[in-house]
C-alpha cells in the first residue's frame, strides 16, 4: 500500500519523497518526463558538464548544506570567488555593486560605491527617506525600497539585483519571499538600511552562496539514489491527470496539476564556451546585473570560470559565460556573444562552442484546502526555500 504519492520528480519532490521514504513511509514519485530534476539539469557545452539551471544555493539558513552532507556531497561544497560582482546600468559605465548590500538594499545609502551607482541626489534623498518614522512594512520588495529610499535606489541598484535572483521586479516580490528575516529586522529597526546592515552583520561569515564541485545538477541523482536506497519509487514518463486515482496522501510538486496555472515567466539561458586571453583578469568580476533600459537585451551575465575554481580548472584555459534573458533573442548565440562583449568591455571571437536552454519559473499559487503543495509556486524561487520548504513539509507530514 502506497503511504504517499509525490506529482512531479524535481528538487522539491524528491526532498519531500526522500525525507517520507526515510521515515519508513511507501513513497511512489510521478514524473512526467523523462528524467528528474526539473530545471536543475546537466548540461554539456565544449565537452564541459554544466549546469543548465541554478549554479548555486543561498547559505542562509543550512538547508542545502544539511541535505548536502546527509547525501554525502558536504566535501565538494564550494564557495564562489570573492570578486565582486558588477551592475551594468542603463547609461553610463558598469560598476562594482556596493559592498554593504542585501539584494541590493544598501547599508549606507551615502556610501560611495552607492553614490556611484544612483548618483549623490538620489543617495541624499535616500537617507532623507529612511530617517522618517516607520509606519508600517510594506507587503512587497518594491513597495518597501521606494517608501524608504527613493525610485532612484530601487531602479537603479535593487531591481537588477532582485530581478537577478527572482526574475521578477521588486513590485512582484513580497518581502519575506525576499528574506524572511528582513520585515521583522525593518521593523525593529525603524529603518531599511539599519535593517540591512544588522542582518549582514548576523549572518555567518564567508560567502551567501555556494555551489557543488562538478555543479549543482549533482544533487539530482543523489536524491534520486537515496530515495531509492529507503525504498522509494519512481515512475519516469508518467503524467497524471487524476490526482485522486492515487494511492494514500498526495503530495503535488509539479505546477500546474493542482489546476489551472499561471503561464508563468519564460528564462532563456545561453551559455558561450570562449577563448579570449583577456578574460582572465576577470575585468567584470563574477558578472553583472542589468538594469532595464541598458543597450543590451541581457538581463545579467555570469562569468561562470571567474566565479568557480573547478570550472576554470575545468575549462582549461576557455571561459565559460551565461546570459539570462527574459525574451529569446531572434539569433541567441549572436545575440549573447555581441552582449557579452559589450558588458565585458571586450571583443569576443565565436564561440568555440554554445549553447540555449529555455525554463519556465511558475507563478506564485495558493494553496487550495486539504492540499499539500510543494516547490517553487509555494517556496519562492532558489534552492534554499524550495529545499527548507519541502522539508518542513515532510515533516509536518511525518507527524501526523
Amino acid at each position: 500500500m502506497t503511504d504517499f504519492s509525490v506529482v512531479g520528480g524535481g528538487v522539491a519532490g524528491l526532498v519531500v519523497a526522500r525525507r517520507l521514504a526515510s521515515s519508513g513511509a511507501s513513497v511512489t514519485v510521478f514524473e512526467a518526463s523523462d528524467r528528474l530534476g526539473g530545471t536543475v539539469a546537466r548540461i554539456d557545452v565544449a565537452g564541459i558538464g554544466l549546469d543548465a539551471g541554478a549554479e548555486s544555493f543561498a547559505v542562509r539558513d543550512g538547508a542545502v548544506t544539511s541535505l548536502l552532507d546527509e547525501l554525502g556531497l558536504a566535501g565538494d561544497v564550494v564557495a564562489p570567488s570573492p570578486r565582486p560582482a558588477w551592475l551594468q546600468p542603463a547609461t553610463g559605465d558598469a560598476a562594482p555593486l556596493p559592498a554593504t548590500a542585501l539584494l541590493g538594499i544598501p547599508a549606507d545609502p551615502l556610501a560611495a560605491d552607492v553614490v556611484r551607482v544612483v548618483g549623490r541626489s538620489a543617495a541624499e534623498r535616500a537617507a532623507e527617506l529612511d530617517a522618517q518614522p516607520l509606519a508600517a512594512v510594506p507587503e512587497t520588495l518594491g513597495a518597501l525600497v521606494r517608501e524608504r529610499l527613493g525610485d532612484e535606489v530601487l531602479d537603479r541598484l535593487v531591481a537588477p539585483v532582485v530581478h537577478g535572483v527572482h526574475s521578477q521586479h521588486p513590485d512582484d516580490v513580497p518581502v519575506a519571499r525576499a528574506h524572511p528575516a528582513l520585515p521583522a529586522a525593518v521593523a525593529a529597526a525603524g529603518s531599511l538600511a539599519v535593517a540591512v546592515a544588522r542582518l549582514r552583520a548576523d549572518a555567518p561569515p564567508g560567502a551567501a552562496v555556494a555551489g557543488i564541485r562538478g555543479g549543482v545538477h549533482r544533487l539530482v541523482p543523489a536524491l534520486a539514489d537515496d530515495l531509492e536506497r529507503h525504498g522509494g519509487r519512481i515512475r519516469l514518463g508518467t503524467r497524471v491527470d487524476d490526482l485522486g486515482a492515487l494511492g494514500g496522501t498526495v503530495v503535488v510538486a509539479a505546477p500546474g496539476v493542482a489546476g489551472p496555472a499561471d503561464p508563468g515567466r519564460r528564462i532563456d539561458l545561453v551559455t558561450l564556451v570562449v577563448e579570449q586571453e583577456e578574460l582572465d583578469a576577470a575585468p567584470r568580476g563574477t558578472g553583472l546585473l542589468v538594469a532595464a533600459g541598458a543597450p543590451v537585451a541581457a538581463r545579467a551575465l555570469t562569468h561562470a570560470t571567474a566565479k568557480w575554481e573547478w570550472l576554470r580548472e575545468a575549462a582549461a584555459g576557455r571561459h565559460v559565460l551565461r546570459l539570462s534573458y527574459d525574451e529569446t533573442p531572434a539569433h541567441p548565440v549572436d545575440a549573447a556573444r555581441a552582449d557579452a562583449a559589450f558588458l565585458l568591455s571586450v571583443p569576443l571571437p565565436d564561440a568555440v562552442d554554445a549553447a540555449q536552454v529555455s525554463w519556465v519559473r511558475p507563478a506564485a499559487a495558493s494553496v487550495p484546502a486539504g492540499m499539500v503543495i510543494v516547490g517553487e509556486t509555494v517556496a519562492g524561487s532558489g534552492l534554499a526555500g524550495i529545499v527548507a520548504h519541502a522539508e518542513r513539509t515532510a515533516a509536518e507530514l511525518i507527524a501526523r
